[in-house]
């Protein structure tokens, strides 16, 4: 399957979890791939795995929340590739401190609240922006933005990263209004808990069940199903596609809240 053939693609976030699979995945589709990472080495050795296997991949180092270096990120995929045709927007403040402190508004600090909005709503938007100026120049593009089943519904804590998600959503919807024209897609996948890496690091095994009990399928997603959407969203075969947000959730914000419990009550399962 070489349906990417000929493209090139810059994901953030990309030394591990969705992003990492969305980088091998593409390069095994024909695409030559960026990986932008605060976490440099881990970046380029995924690169590395990617390029013992055939594939054409560079690494680079960037923190969405500082502009200047996803604005490098973007000059750095043109002058290696010679343009840009996919963005995979990635990256999101996942800091185990200001998760802990992201209860509810009354609770988290001003500043925790302005660096999740610095990172994963600025950082995505600021990634769209200098996409879409160097996609303009070419053609077209497409762009995917990772939002969350957090942005799609409400949940208990995480405010701040859910509101931040949800705005993403909005964020998507203005950038394929705003560029359709110039045949730039942009869509959106909000995936349920993915068992990533760094999933067991911030969230408590407990509350990992819990979601897993609200999943219509028998098991939670792998980064290689998030991967799986982002690369056909990417492809000419979603040409008529921009403007969606794609729940990659496993039905998860699909059903009313008492699914597990009725569940449980009619099937003792």
């Amino acid at each position: 399957m070489r349906q990417l053939e000929g493209k090139s693609a810059m994901i953030t976030a990309a030394a591990s979890g969705i992003g990492r699979a969305t980088a091998i995945t593409l390069a095994k589709r024909g695409a030559s791939v960026m990986l932008a990472d605060i976490a440099l080495g881990a970046a380029e050795a995924v690169a590395a795995e990617i390029r013992s296997e055939g594939g054409v991949a560079e690494a680079i180092h960037c923190d969405i929340g500082e502009e200047a270096q996803i604005k490098a990120a973007i000059d750095a995929t043109v002058s290696t590739f010679g343009k840009i045709d996919i963005l995979h927007n990635n990256a999101a403040l996942l800091d185990p401190e200001v998760f802990a402190e992201d209860v509810d508004i009354t609770t988290i600090s001003t500043e925790a609240w302005d660096r999740t909005m610095q990172v994963t709503l600025r950082g995505t938007m600021l990634g769209c922006k200098y996409a879409v100026i160097e996609m303009k120049k070419t053609g077209g593009g497409s762009i995917v933005n990772t939002s969350s089943m957090y942005g799609v519904s409400a949940f208990y804590r995480q405010s701040a990263y859910g509101v931040a998600k949800g705005a993403i959503i909005t964020l998507t919807e203005y950038v394929a209004t705003s560029f359709g024209r110039d045949n730039i897609r942009c869509n959106a996948i909000a995936p349920s808990m993915i068992r990533t890496p760094i999933l067991a690091e911030i969230i408590p095994e407990a509350l990992i069940k819990l979601n897993e009990d609200s999943v219509l399928l028998p098991f939670l997603g792998e980064p290689q199903d998030m991967a799986n959407v982002v690369a056909f969203l990417a492809s000419e075969e979603a040409r008529y596609l921009t403007g969606l947000v794609i729940k990659a959730d496993g039905g998860s914000t699909s059903h009313l809240a008492t699914y597990a419990d009725a569940r449980r009550f009619y099937d003792g399962a």
